[in-house]
């Protein structure tokens, strides 16, 4: 079971367990300062991983899909893009 804490400076998402196959999803509307940042920390048999999950500002406002596999984290921009590797599990 993979566990799963997003937030902003604002918003606090809590903890949520995610089985293998299932999705967490949210949604939100950026700021008008274009200063929207979300981050998550991925916990799973013992070993962790945090990235940002939406910069208003850079490259990851682009990334819409995250998925967990064995080896780390990958991004897609689109459902049906292909996917890039984004950081290894700690």
């Amino acid at each position: 079971m993979l566990i799963v804490h997003c937030g902003s400076g604002d918003d606090d998402l809590r903890a949520h367990a995610v089985e293998i196959d299932e999705d967490f999803d949210w949604s939100f509307e950026p700021n008008g300062f274009g200063t929207t940042l979300f981050w998550c920390n991925l916990a799973v048999e013992g070993r962790r991983l945090s990235f940002v999950a939406y910069d208003q500002g850079s490259d990851a406002a682009k990334v819409h899909y995250w998925v967990a596999y064995d080896d780390g984290l990958y991004g897609k921009v689109t459902s049906t893009d292909g996917e890039r590797f984004m950081g290894k599990w700690k």
